[in-house]
């Protein structure tokens, strides 16, 4: 327990979901506090049931589908639980604040910036609109948007990532609130946008002195901002206590576990004198911009500039960036899914000039993962419909049972039972999702596959296995792995040669080992300050 006097005191909760008539415990039992200006982490993984115990401080669960068993949330010595939807719609963005894990579906996309800001200074504080406009601008500013002015007007999918929650943050501390809830602030931003998001919060928690409720899987940023941590497994607090305590002498065995899941490890050393599998030469994707009434092209967004890079059998090229250098654009013009300039030859044939017609025959040995399973898996269509859309199309002749045993072992091969194909998406987890997809790629036996942020929205202890198994893929059938990522620790565990991507072009390449120990160019030293906790020099700090 904290020394600051108590603000949010959790006793007993306990979460039911009834669906169907079949009730569900999603939290059970669960107790822990928050003193005034102190950050609290809740940390577990996805199913863990610690973003169910925090939205139940603002009753924001489906409810009546959801109940409460048990338990009560003082908050200012208040019952929440027991407050009516008058009384919580006070309290909520105005003393108790929340950021979501995802701006871009948490904003309106039909409402501009100043509008959505505005309306909780309206709501709220009953401000006018010359009163809002200077707030808006105001609280942009506090959250780091350069020229706020100039971005009132904008909408949601005009920001990039890093902006968007500046906006979402902006918008949760516009009434100074008592408690800021954070939910994955920072899971779907780049390295250095993330450690730049982590310290604006430091910063403004330290000025404003709100209490923090920190929710993440992310064991890093945990150890960097709370002061008390309470770990959930299965609706329950297995371990709590001070964030330095818990970290350097875990007394639980699945606080152990999560602190050792991070992939670890260095890749296995690349074969020599390998067969090249996929390589570029000065490779360009360049997008028009156009103007004017008759539309002519003015000039160009260069996304990728001249890049060459080679892909072995067995081996694992990394690229790395932030979002917007280029990397998945490079990925879809290696695949030929995007147009492009320059030479990409493919086991020895140049295929930079084939269309579609040529290229199917090429689909079933070049595959794609991407990056979001669920988004990527259709939820009308079970696993095995799914995984033999594939062989339904190189193989139109196979006959159903040979499929169904097709199947079977590509899911085998990844670790799920071949039960499992005639189940749908929505019934597995992320990183069993994440296998299925996998399963999906490799069903055709591919030579080369592209992976677009394979693990950047999965748990650590599930990232460290997704690693494991394209480690075992790769070495069984000898894959060429594109592997395309911001999160470096994956890079690292998994990549034998690494190309550091910004504005479209290649700023540093070279073996992984070399990149990690000894970077060259300064932004290269940024992305890894950012990554490893390093100290970042006033030459290597990125602008937002």
């Amino acid at each position: 327990m904290s020394k600051a006097k108590t603000l949010v005191n959790v006793r007993n909760l306990s979460v039911n979901f009834n669906a169907g008539g079949i009730e569900t415990r999603a939290v059970k039992g669960v107790s822990f506090s928050i003193g005034a200006g102190e950050t609290v982490a809740l940390v577990g993984e996805s199913g863990s049931g610690k973003t169910v115990s925090a939205l139940s401080i603002l009753k924001l669960l489906p409810y009546p589908t959801a109940s409460h068993p048990s338990g009560e949330i003082f908050f200012k010595g208040r019952n929440l639980l027991a407050s009516s939807e008058d009384d919580m719609q006070e309290i909520r963005g105005d003393q108790v604040s929340i950021i979501f894990q995802e701006p871009m579906t948490s904003l309106n996309p039909l409402h501009s910036i100043e509008k959505q800001v505005g309306e909780i200074l309206k709501v709220h504080r009953g401000l006018d609109e010359s009163d809002v406009h200077t707030r808006v601008i105001e609280l942009l500013s506090k959250v780091g948007i350069r020229e706020p002015e100039k971005r009132l007007g904008a909408y949601p999918h005009q920001l990039s990532g890093g902006q968007r929650q500046r906006v979402m943050i902006a918008m949760a501390l516009a009434n100074e609130p008592d408690l800021l809830i954070a939910d994955e602030p920072t899971t779907a931003l780049d390295v250095t946008i993330q450690a730049q998001i982590l310290e604006l919060l430091t910063d403004l928690q330290k000025e404003m002195g709100m209490a923090m409720l920190l929710i993440t899987h992310d064991l890093g940023i945990v150890r960097k901002m709370a002061e008390r941590v309470y770990v959930m497994k299965d609706g329950e607090v297995v371990e709590e206590g001070g964030a330095e305590s818990v970290f350097t002498n875990p007394q639980h065995a699945y606080t152990q576990h999560l602190l050792e899941a991070e992939p670890k490890g260095l890749p296995p050393s690349a074969p020599t004198n390998v067969k090249t599998v996929v390589e570029t030469d000065n490779l360009k994707v360049w997008f028009p911009i156009k103007k004017g009434l008759l539309r002519k092209t003015v000039d160009h967004v260069k996304a990728v500039n001249g890049v060459s890079l080679r892909v072995g059998a067995g081996e694992t090229l990394g690229v790395v960036g932030e979002s917007g250098s280029g990397k998945t654009t490079l990925g879809l013009a290696i695949l030929r899914l995007l147009s492009s300039e320059g030479a990409i030859t493919y086991n020895g044939q140049r295929i930079d000039a084939y269309n579609s017609n040529q290229m199917r025959p090429l689909r079933r040995e070049m595959q794609i993962v991407f990056q979001d399973p669920f988004g990527a898996l259709s939820p009308r269509l079970s696993v095995s419909q799914i995984i033999e859309e594939g062989l339904l199309i190189q193989e139109p002749d196979m006959a159903l049972g040979e499929r169904r045993r097709r199947v079977g072992r590509a899911l085998e091969e990844v670790g799920l039972e071949p039960e499992a194909q005639d189940r749908y998406p929505h019934e597995f987890s992320g990183g069993q999702r994440q296998r299925i997809a996998i399963a999906r790629a490799m069903v055709l036996n591919p030579k080369f596959v592209m992976l677009d942020e394979p693990t950047s929205a999965l748990d650590m202890s599930v990232q460290a296995q997704i690693v494991d198994l394209l480690r075992e893929l790769q070495e069984h059938h000898q894959l060429g792995f594109l592997f395309i990522s911001h999160d470096l620790k994956v890079v690292r565990a998994l990549c034998n040669y690494v190309i550091v991507m910004r504005n479209g072009v290649v700023v540093e390449e070279g073996p992984s080992e070399e990149i990690f120990s000894n970077p060259k160019k300064d932004y290269t030293k940024a992305l890894l300050a950012a990554a490893f906790d390093l100290k970042v020099t006033h030459e290597t700090e990125l602008a937002s």
